[in-house]
């Protein structure tokens, strides 16, 4: 009897530490009452933030509202309050995640129906709506005046209310570096057509290609743009035959002569419907407040940020470094690493209240990967006045320090660098500072709106935006120096007499990415809202073109040079047919006001 009790009590023993073990792992532990940076807590959140259960985090996914949750009941351990509006943690927000191709899509030519997908498909950034016009044929589509290299296949022809018929890619497909490689993609011959009047425009493959492109979602694409169809080798070469050519002809012709063919097509009607829909998710902010007591300074707030999605599974399109390998990407360092210092720093300075004079405000990020949306949209929805955040501080991959702690945006205010250095004598790290407030991440939103920012990253590694990015891989000892010196930081900030004065510090020269473009007009464009021009975000020359010709933060550019700008594409398509010492009329709107400003260059 005595000895089943036993195997009883042993077998009830097994299923408590089994339903501890799952709820551990599917809700997260519960931190120590002690409100030190402690290792083991930094370890706990960060395997928590990248198990395999959140599948990598993507935004608007279950496992994403799974972390949301997670971080909530983090900061109600804590006694961290609600950030938005004292009512909430969340701050929601939509993002478009994909496209689709929605009802009553179709295509006629003459009388003949085509079947969507297999003999054509609309592009991505096709314009939207219903066309009916005759068709004609503008070679490669382009329209090239660069030094020696001049070739207008529009000189000759009259596309003006017609769809123009245009030939994939160039006559040195093969070519690396070819010099029609700018003036090849989808998007640039779109414009070249528009800008000379065509209704629509229908692409056709060389004799290499052998399938439809694939319709899928590019990101800052608008759709405003006119219809762009890709017809199937079979219809183009059926439509070609009219006038007694095929594709393969049209390109040796046109290859061995680097001139536009005349192909007089008969008259050809071709009708088109194209219906393109966005697909929607709703994404979202965690934001709590310390707040302090201070009756002088407890509405100045330092914010300490770092974002919590990831890429999921990877996949094409992704941002991941291995687009092949659909796998979880669980992002240990990026960023539950930057994730689970944000909680240990919230636990540590609750306890320090009452030394604090300004308060503070504890945000995780969505959708950086997605391009920073999360902390734009803070940043344009923000619970507290702008002018009322001292210093906003990232923290971005700190989770694999090798021998440096990078500092970012030291250069933002005159009070950094002297500050850093006090902080560099107490601890054992070496720090590298950077003075450029831009960079990739989340603090960028808060520099471009004159705030003081510092971003601190521990360094890249091959396992970047990879499946490889596991938690085995973690510094811990140098996370938790990280997180002490990040600690003492904000304590001197939270306590100074006198908020950093921000200044601007430029680019980042270490982070530029090379362009190919002659001319800039000094300025950040803000990522978003494509097809309703191009919003300045900020202007990062105050001696460039844009700055001296009054343009400024907020305006919205219309037109560049007479020809329209939807979205970033159309903006970097329109400043690359610029040189030098032009001057340039650039059409903004300014609130109501519509302006047209002189820009020399």
């Amino acid at each position: 009897m005595n000895e089943n009790r036993r195997l009883l009590l042993f077998f009830f023993l097994i299923i408590g530490i089994g339903v501890a073990l799952f709820i551990t792992k599917n809700r997260g532990f519960s931190p120590s009452s002690s409100p030190n940076i402690l290792p083991n807590e930094v370890m706990d959140h960060i395997r928590y933030l990248s198990d395999d259960d959140r599948k990598g985090r993507y935004p608007g996914t279950m496992e994403s509202r799974d972390v949301i949750s997670y971080i909530i009941k983090q900061f109600r351990s804590y006694g961290i309050k609600p950030g938005i509006n004292n009512r909430s943690y969340t701050q929601t927000f939509d993002l478009v995640d994909d496209l689709e191709l929605g009802k009553n899509n179709f295509m006629v030519i003459n009388r003949d129906t085509l079947l969507l997908g297999s003999d054509y498909i609309p592009l991505w950034f096709s314009g939207r709506g219903f066309v009916s016009a005759s068709v004609q044929f503008a070679g490669y589509g382009f329209n090239i005046n660069d030094g020696a290299l001049v070739w207008n296949d529009y000189e000759n022809i009259n596309v003006k209310g017609k769809w123009a018929l245009v030939m994939r890619n160039n006559p040195e497909r093969n070519v690396r570096h070819s010099v029609y490689g700018p003036h090849s993609t989808f998007h640039k011959k779109m414009l070249v057509a528009k800008d000379n009047g065509a209704v629509g425009i229908i692409f056709i493959s060389q004799k290499e290609d052998s399938t439809l492109f694939p319709f899928k979602y590019i990101p800052e694409y608008g759709n405003t743009g006119i219809p762009a169809v890709h017809l199937s080798n079979t219809l183009a070469d059926k439509l070609l035959s009219q006038a007694g050519w095929n594709r393969k002809k049209l390109q040796k012709e046109m290859q061995n002569n680097t001139t536009t063919e005349l192909v007089e097509l008969p008259e050809i009607n071709i009708s088109t419907n194209i219906n393109i829909e966005e697909v929607k998710i709703r994404a979202a902010n965690v934001v709590g407040e310390l707040r302090s007591g201070h009756r002088e300074f407890r509405d100045q707030y330092v914010i300490i940020g770092a974002h919590f999605d990831h890429l999921g599974m990877g996949g094409s399109g992704s941002g991941s470094l291995k687009p092949d390998n659909l796998a979880i990407h669980n992002g240990a360092d990026d960023n539950a690493s930057g994730v689970a210092g944000l909680l240990e720093l919230a636990h540590l300075l609750k306890s320090q209240t009452s030394r604090l004079k300004r308060s503070i405000l504890f945000v995780a990020f969505d959708a950086e990967e997605k391009g920073l949306i999360g902390s734009q949209y803070f940043v344009e929805n923000s619970p507290i006045n702008l002018d009322k955040i001292s210093t906003m501080i990232n923290l971005d991959m700190i989770g694999r320090l090798d021998s440096v702690i990078y500092i970012g945006g030291v250069g933002t205010s005159v009070l950094f660098s002297h500050l850093l250095d006090t902080l560099e004598s107490e601890t054992d790290l070496i720090i590298s500072k950077s003075i450029g407030g831009y960079g990739r991440s989340d603090h960028m939103p808060f520099y471009n709106n004159n705030i003081p920012v510092l971003f601190f990253f521990s360094g890249s590694h091959q396992h970047y935006h990879t499946p490889d990015d596991d938690w085995k891989l973690i510094n811990l000892k140098g996370e938790t120096e990280i997180l002490n010196l990040v600690h003492k930081l904000v304590y001197k900030l939270a306590r100074l007499k006198d908020r950093p004065v921000f200044q601007n510090s430029g680019l980042n020269k270490e982070r530029k990415s090379p362009t190919s473009l002659r001319v800039t007009l000094g300025l950040m464009p803000h990522y978003g809202n494509p097809g309703n021009g191009l919003k300045i975000e900020a202007i990062t020359n105050k001696s460039g073109p844009a700055a001296k010709a009054g343009i400024g933060k907020g305006d919205v550019i219309k037109k560049i040079n007479g020809k329209s700008v939807k979205d970033i594409y159309e903006y970097m398509e329109r400043l690359g047919e610029l040189r030098r010492g032009m001057t340039i009329p650039i059409e903004i709107e300014r609130g109501k006001k519509t302006l047209i400003l002189s820009v020399d260059l």
